[in-house]
């Protein structure tokens, strides 16, 4: 890698810490862009090339996990943590957490998420993070990934 390949990484790094930090928060490509030290055009072709998808994908994607973490513990609605997460649209935020996730927003906090509590948080998020391609059977799916956590956290 050049020196201004590594330059722009630690810049594009710089944005995705910051929307791994304000997810709640209203985000643009243009702000993320400034905090690259980007034009927002070149930031996002960069972004997209590094990280795989595109900046407002990756920010989208760390609201649904944050949402998925909320719902499992059943204290908010499913409005409440739409909000909570930052998105305005609560049709939007269900729309997107389906495709994510593969049910509804309402279906996913009724689950038993059982499986998922004898298991290490860091863990969990990582079994729990939103693919583009969500499983066909989410609970079953679940049920995997607590078992092999379980695997994990006896190893």
């Amino acid at each position: 890698m050049t020196p201004e390949e590594l330059a722009d990484l630690a810049h594009l790094r710089r944005a995705r810490d910051l929307i791994d930090r304000e997810y709640a928060r209203p985000l643009d490509v243009a702000a993320l862009a400034r905090a690259a030290l980007m034009s927002s055009a070149h930031f996002s072709r960069r972004f997209r090339a590094t990280y795989g998808e595109t900046p407002y994908s990756y920010l989208m994607t760390r609201r649904i996990e944050r949402a998925k973490a909320l719902l499992r513990r059943g204290a908010l609605s499913v409005t409440e943590v739409c909000t909570a997460v930052g998105c305005t649209s609560l049709g939007s935020f269900s729309t997107r957490f389906t495709q994510l996730v593969g049910e509804t927003p309402t279906a996913y906090r009724a689950r038993d998420h059982d499986a998922l509590a004898r298991v290490p948080g860091c863990i969990a998020k990582d079994l729990t993070r939103p693919s583009r391609e969500p499983s066909k059977d989410p609970t079953e799916q679940d049920r995997r990934n607590a078992r092999d956590a379980g695997s994990l956290a006896l190893a």
